[in-house]
């Protein structure tokens, strides 16, 4: 075998002149890795901008849907009574007095230390009549209690030290309203039956603190018109249409509760629109935007810079945002289109368009809401939106550069090893020239001079 030392017969940087090749001929690789960092940055700016219009025709989605501005306030004249406005609610009040409040039933035992009956049975009536029999582990109370609230018989039990070594059982309806109310016998249903059961707050020292109770209202009490309307519970759903009302304290005198359109949140909509309008706009304008250069420094383009696709689609999204509607410019409305492309919102010109036309308001935010969606659907759809196509066409593109990129690799080792087995064969043949020159010279040394012959 013969070893080689690079430059060692020629006295040349093979190994350096190699790497200078090898740069030349790696120049096609590096401009397909240049364009796949190209190419994945847009897919990154194309994923960014389709986040956001995707976002956008959500948006326009939601308030361009039926009832979506239908929005209501409600609210009362006390802060014992509040309200609760939901889509499909009218303008209009009600004046009305709160008569009693919903309450649980709640009832207590006669003192005791532990159950008296053994097997321990009690069984708990409901107001409709349907029994429940609960038998515990033992004549143990605490058995008792976790029997009870251990049942399905809608009550919960809890042990109360009377402070003489003695216990009372509280037992409380888990449902509000006289629907809740409930009877408790010590014994079973059949004692029930054979009149031997004993009512539980009935004995001496029993008693139900608390009776089973619906909420009252009345609504325009003191006139022919007065409607008494009761609930299981303290708050009424519906009262009025799309608003429960919730009462939290009895009144002697009438609460009027107001329900209004909620202009607040309808321009609230409108603003939201329109700022995320912009926000898509912006990062267009960002990404497509041309930086002239310094002295000695060259101009950078934006990765959006002409490109048409880009373009397209903003057009189209301004064009669906600032069209007129039934021949009416959006402006009428506050919202309006600048200079540079973008979009204003006036609050107040909103609001004073709310208050002189809330028809045409209204109609007009959700013509515009329905086609920002349309135009931002085309172009951000998960399956065929524009974006959503160029993003797949980049992402291909990508993955076969990266392919071309790998079997360049290979190219490479196998003409770097060339290249090393060329030269490395070129100094084999020096170094050997190099011997016989030096074995000529010295046999030339040996021979006599012409000049010393006899």
């Amino acid at each position: 075998m013969v070893i080689a030392l690079p430059g060692l017969a020629t006295g040349m940087d093979t190994t350096g002149l190699i790497s200078s090749l090898m740069r030349i001929e790696a120049i096609p690789q590096l401009l397909l890795k240049n364009k796949v960092s190209s190419s994945q940055s847009m897919v990154s700016s194309l994923q960014a901008l389709n986040a956001k219009i995707a976002s956008l025709a959500e948006l326009g989605k939601a308030t361009a849907k039926v009832g979506a501005l239908d929005l209501y306030t409600a609210t009362s004249t006390s802060d014992a009574v509040t309200a609760k406005a939901g889509a499909g609610a009218t303008s209009g009040s009600v004046d009305l007095v709160v008569d009693r409040l919903a309450q649980s039933q709640a009832g207590v035992t006669a003192a005791m230390t532990a159950w008296p009956n053994d097997p321990p049975v009690l069984t708990i009536v409901a107001a409709g009549g349907t029994r429940t029999e609960i038998t515990a582990l033992s004549t143990n109370l605490d058995d008792v209690v976790l029997a009870v609230n251990a049942s399905a018989a809608g009550v919960t039990a809890m042990k109360v030290a009377t402070g003489t070594g003695e216990y009372r059982l509280q037992l409380t309806s888990t449902t509000s309203g006289s629907a809740g109310a409930f009877t408790a016998y010590r014994g079973s249903g059949a004692d029930i039956d054979a009149g031997t059961a004993v009512d539980l707050f009935a004995e001496p020292g029993a008693a139900v603190i608390k009776a089973a109770q619906d909420a009252q209202v009345t609504l325009w009490a003191g006139t022919a018109a007065a409607q008494t309307i009761t609930s299981a519970t303290n708050t009424f759903t519906g009262l009025l249409p799309a608003v429960d009302v919730t009462v939290t304290a009895v009144s002697a005198t009438p609460v009027t509760v107001n329900v209004a359109r909620d202009d607040v949140q309808i321009t609230a909509k409108a603003e939201e629109l329109v700022t995320a309008l912009n926000g898509v706009f912006a990062y267009i304008k960002s990404n497509s935007a041309v930086t002239s250069g310094s002295a000695g420094t060259s101009t950078k383009s934006g990765i959006f810079t002409g490109d048409s696709m880009v373009r397209n689609v903003g057009d189209r999204i301004l064009s669906a945002a600032t069209m007129p509607v039934a021949g009416r410019s959006p402006s009428e409305i506050g919202i309006s289109i600048t200079r540079d492309g973008n979009i204003t919102f006036d609050a107040e010109k909103f609001a004073a368009a709310m208050a002189s036309d809330p028809a045409f308001v209204e109609t007009a935010l959700q013509e515009i809401a329905g086609r920002v969606d349309a135009a931002a659907t085309v172009a951000s759809d998960k399956y065929t939106g524009m974006i959503t196509s160029r993003i797949t066409g980049q992402e291909s593109m990508v993955k076969n550069l990266n392919e071309q990129i790998l079997e360049w690799d290979d190219r490479l080792a196998t003409r770097k090893a060339t290249l090393e087995r060329v030269y490395s064969g070129l100094e084999v043949q020096i170094s050997r020239m190099n011997a016989q020159s030096a074995w000529l010279s010295s046999q030339l040394a040996t021979l006599p001079k012409a000049g010393n012959q006899s």
